[in-house]
């Protein structure tokens, strides 16, 4: 006579629901292993990095349809009973994973809004940088700023919930306009030759930025055929201010999104060299105080009569 655990263990091993569920955890194992698999070549041939991250996104893509037509393949004469297993366990989970549901919503609407993509400089909540992954629960941001100065990583990766792009405006750098408008200041003393600066910088900012502004044509063309845009002015200008204090230039120009420090620098060295081969036409004009002369002051000493008594 079969002892009673020899029965339970032989009636669990043919039970058709624990073949099916060992035939799915096989099934997923195996689809998981070819995924890693494939990826992994694919890494190594692939060498363009743009290429290769949509090639492995792909793979996983189709890892994930694979996993559920298997399950739904393996449990097809069991829908009915698992859809009302969901529907009663469905409220109970939706709450206690209402976040996790909203990132998931949240990369549905990545895949498909056109919000951002791989490679575009965002800023999320206060975080800027270049988005270097968009998985299904969060976006990994190579961050820019905070402690350095300019558009340059700090070498920080942020993690971000998907779900905030439901929720929060989404700022994009570079999605379909890869170029931003730019300025500087440069205040002039009274005194100094206001057109000549005015050539002067004019002349500059031209030299250096003309390149920008012809390539931005095009793509500000698309996006006022795509958007209710202003056909706004791309080329350099300077505009000029007077204060109580100085003449103020500014300086507005375009500029590719990722270059903005690097050409400010550019600017302000080419000026500077200007202003010093001006001989003394263009005078830099600041706030601090400059004593330029003393006044003569006369002191006159009268001397005073004590008379002093002893008694």
């Amino acid at each position: 006579m079969e002892s009673p655990l020899g029965l339970f263990v032989g009636k669990w091993l043919y039970d058709p629901t624990v073949g099916k569920m060992l035939a799915t955890i096989a099934g997923l194992i195996a689809v998981y292993a070819v995924v890693q698999f494939l990826q992994r070549s694919m890494a190594k041939r692939i060498e363009d990095s743009a290429t290769r991250y949509r090639a492995r996104k792909f793979v996983l893509f189709i890892g994930y349809l694979l996993g559920f037509l298997l399950i739904a393949g393996i449990f097809s004469n069991h829908l009915g009973q698992l859809t009302v297993a969901f529907g009663v366990a469905g409220a109970g989970v939706a709450f206690a994973l209402q976040e996790v549901i909203a990132s998931i919503a949240g990369w549905v609407a990545l895949s498909f809004g056109g919000f951002y993509r791989p490679g575009d400089r965002v800023q999320l909540g206060g975080i800027r940088g270049d988005v270097i992954d968009i998985g299904i629960l969060r976006t990994t941001l190579m961050e820019c700023g905070q402690w350095v100065n300019g558009d340059l990583y700090n070498g920080r990766i942020v993690l971000i919930a998907n779900s905030y792009v439901l929720k929060e405006p989404v700022f994009n750098y570079s999605a379909d306009f890869p170029f931003l408008w730019d300025e500087i200041t440069l205040p002039i003393r009274y005194g100094s030759d206001w057109e000549f600066a005015r050539q002067v910088i004019g002349k500059v900012v031209d030299e250096i930025c003309r390149e920008f502004a012809i390539n931005s044509r095009e793509a500000w063309s698309l996006a006022v055929r795509k958007y209710q845009l202003e056909d706004a002015q791309v080329d350099p200008m300077v505009t000029m201010v007077a204060n109580d204090n100085w003449i103020e230039f500014t300086a507005r120009y375009i500029v590719d999104y990722r270059k903005r420090r690097s050409v400010k620098d550019r600017l302000f060295t080419r000026l500077l060299e200007e202003v010093d081969k001006s001989n003394n036409r263009i005078r830099l004009a600041s706030a601090t105080f400059e004593v330029t002369d003393l006044p003569i002051i006369k002191v006159q000493l009268a001397a005073d009569e004590t008379t002093v008594k002893s008694n």
